[in-house]
């Protein structure tokens, strides 16, 4: 008789509306974990690239870059939220609340707020809301995201059904605390790799970010295994060669850390990611196809009692295999079928 020791992961019907997990395991986060990401993702904030650069300012030293420290909490949830994960939906409510070192020590929890069984009743989706918190008991970041389960037994009984009433966006006066006061007079724009400030951007403003960049298999397992996030969908090829799809999905979370990297060009002084409103996986991303990235000024705002930096909300689509010059979106006509990542988020600059 086989040992019932292992972890097969919750399946739809295993959740509970108010069920509480405390995830495995805590994580150091060092300087290795952002060498490592800056070799997966391109990413080149002058903030989070440099020490001194950082300490100019005001910091300590660079603080982990945002979208790192959202892997690391994410990655802790995926063994009891989406191990059994068709796919990751969206991203509601995400507050960058206290800023990441290196030497900090990351850990997870999460509530179940939303529960809805599909159609099929061979899936549900599960809404969650997560917490990372450092060594001290700070909340660092919150989130909010949905994912799509599958069910053990499509005839077991549903859970309670709940669709939480979720913010469409988060206000100035909600975000910023993750941004330590800085020195604006010692921000060198030359050394960050751009002239602009805040004032320098218009709502309604689109920025063709120009690069692109190929996603290539062993990368995206790398970025993967960094973040420990175990999903079947993305870590095993024995299971999804029998899948729908035939290979593995390119994890979310990896398409949002190079949209991100790719928006330095024509975001370069952006540093710092304070809020995320809302983000769709609008399609699957595969390796070997090619990433590029557009973005829109949806508004720009003052922060209370802040005459440091402002905030930029910034929408950022990311596609696969066509270049952005023409900002292929079809609003109203739903997505250009390129599109595979639509996120909405608050992003903080240089007054």
């Amino acid at each position: 008789m086989a040992s019932q020791k292992t972890n097969e992961g919750h399946y739809f019907e295993d959740f509970r509306l108010g069920q509480m997990m405390r995830h495995a395991t805590p994580r150091t986060v060092t300087t290795g974990d952002v060498a490592l990401y800056t070799a997966l993702t391109g990413t080149r904030f002058a903030v989070q690239s440099s020490d001194e650069f950082a300490r100019s300012l005001g910091y300590p030293q660079s603080p982990i870059d945002d979208v790192l420290t959202f892997h690391i909490v994410f990655g802790k949830t995926v063994p009891d939220v989406s191990l059994n994960a068709v796919a990751n939906l969206g991203y509601a409510d995400c507050r960058f609340l206290a800023p990441v070192f290196p030497g900090d020590t990351l850990s997870s929890v999460s509530e179940v707020i939303g529960l809805k069984e599909n159609s099929n009743k061979q899936t549900g989706v599960v809404y969650v809301r997560s917490k990372g918190v450092n060594q001290h008991g700070v909340t660092v970041l919150e989130y909010v995201r949905w994912v799509m389960v599958r069910k053990r037994d499509v005839h077991a009984a549903a859970p309670e059904k709940k669709v939480p009433d979720l913010p469409k966006a988060l206000t100035p006066d909600q975000i910023g605390t993750a941004c330590l006061s800085i020195a604006r007079d010692k921000f060198d724009f030359s050394l960050s790799g751009a002239p602009h400030r805040f004032a320098d951007y218009e709502k309604g403003e689109r920025i063709d970010h120009v690069d692109g960049m190929t996603v290539e298999e062993a990368e995206h397992m790398t970025a993967t295994r960094l973040y420990q996030n175990t999903a079947k969908v993305h870590f095993n090829q024995f299971s999804e060669g029998q899948g729908r799809f035939g290979r593995r999905l390119i994890y979310g979370g990896h398409v949002i850390s190079l949209a991100r990297a790719l928006s330095f060009n024509g975001l370069g002084n952006a540093f710092h990611i304070a809020a995320i409103n809302a983000g769709r996986h609008v399609a699957p991303l595969f390796a070997g196809l090619t990433v590029f990235a557009w973005s829109e000024i949806l508004d720009t705002a003052a922060l209370p009692g802040r005459n440091d930096v402002g905030a930029l909300r910034i929408r950022t689509i990311a596609t696969k295999d066509k270049p952005c010059a023409d900002f292929p979106f079809k609003e109203g006509e739903g997505y250009d079928p390129s599109v595979i990542l639509d996120l909405d988020y608050w992003a903080l600059i240089p007054r």
